[in-house]
């Protein structure tokens, strides 16, 4: 994972123009959550990947183009699945509310 700064996660060195990008921010009140788990699955509810949040609650994937749905898994917390749809070329900003 590509570390947090300030505002979002950098794009620096990512060449969004060939990769789809799914990233965002797990939130609990407003804070940022660190170490929460967030699971990329596919259209079938298929498990394909799993990345922690940084300590600002950031998280990124490099998926496929198409429907994806987000997991976001922590401590003292429902579980939260979002859908997200993946295009190369673009970055699918998510904010996730725990």
């Amino acid at each position: 994972m590509c570390g947090a700064v300030e505002g979002g996660l950098s794009l620096d060195g990512v060449n969004v123009a060939k990769e789809a990008v799914v990233q965002g921010q797990v939130t609990r009140g407003g804070e940022p959550v660190g170490n929460a788990y967030v699971r990329l699955l596919d259209r079938t509810g298929e498990f394909t990947a799993e990345v922690p949040t940084s300590a600002t609650g950031h998280f990124r994937f490099f998926a496929g183009d198409g429907e994806w749905t987000l997991r976001t898994l922590a401590p003292k917390a429902d579980v939260v699945d979002r859908k997200v749809l993946a295009q190369t070329g673009q970055v699918a900003e998510v904010a996730i509310a725990i």
